[in-house]
């Protein structure tokens, strides 16, 4: 069912945001902005296309702070030229949203540079179609994860969402027990089969707690901390990953072996 959107906008050059929010907005800092009641149902990713056309692409969804009270606000980005004037919009969606979060106190401090995160990305890229891929660093918080892993999948409505770091038996290793804390099914086929392709690698896997799980139609799983480890996992549960989602969205194709 291909949902339309009727809006009229600015014009916006493009590569510039705009700001979607509901009446009255508050300042956007120099940002175009459209008011918009009531917001449209909208996930990261997803574009607003013409003619077939893509517009603008969602950047994030979430609140804007206001002396009185935050207000929802959909951030848009402009693939092109955007004329002013009244559109007919459909929301498309081309490929899989990603975010990633890296786990790592010395590179939340900038102490050490982040290879995992961004190697993420890379790895993914060269398996799926991405829509939009943003990354994330936090220290060692279990309550900073699952804050964030709430907002990414029911909030901003991202397609995979893959944490590296904190799986391990440290102190400070919580990137498990954040996880399971906010999933609502867990995976154990993805913990499997990476636990059992990591022990033909090394021994050390048998430490590793990482999760798979489902938050919404979010797919979420807890990858290694080193680059090694993430390379390793990724191309052991990627060839899954593509029906899963397809899955959690309700899909009615057969399950074909």
């Amino acid at each position: 069912m291909t949902t339309r959107l009727g809006l009229t906008l600015p014009t916006v050059p493009s590569g510039r945001l705009l700001a979607l929010g509901v009446h009255p907005l508050p300042d956007f800092s120099g940002h175009f902005a459209l008011a918009s009641a009531p917001l449209p149902a909208l996930r990261v990713g997803e574009m607003l296309c013409a003619d077939d056309i893509g517009l603008l692409q969602v950047q994030a969804v979430g609140h804007w702070p206001h002396p009185e009270a935050s207000r929802p606000v959909i951030w848009l980005r402009a693939l092109t030229h955007v004329e002013e004037g009244p559109y007919d919009l459909t929301v498309a969606r081309r490929g899989f949203s990603l975010a990633f979060v890296t786990l790592s106190d010395k590179g939340a401090a900038g102490l050490r540079a982040d290879a995992s995160g961004p190697l993420i990305e890379e790895v993914v890229r060269e398996k799926l179609t991405v829509s939009f891929a943003r990354g994330f660093l936090l220290p060692d918080e279990g309550r900073a994860l699952k804050a964030l892993l709430v907002q990414l999948a029911l909030c901003e409505g991202y397609d995979l969402i893959l944490t590296t770091g904190g799986t391990g038996l440290t102190s400070r290793d919580v990137s498990p027990e954040a996880t399971l804390a906010v999933i609502e099914r867990r995976l154990p086929g993805f913990e499997r089969a990476m636990t059992m392709g990591s022990l033909a690698k090394t021994p050390h896997a048998l430490l590793s707690r990482a999760v798979a799980g489902t938050l919404g139609v979010s797919l979420i799983v807890n990858l290694p901390g080193s680059p090694k480890g993430v390379r390793e996992n990724l191309e052991l549960i990627l060839p899954a990953i593509p029906h899963a989602l397809e899955k959690l969205k309700d899909d009615p194709g057969e399950c074909a072996r």
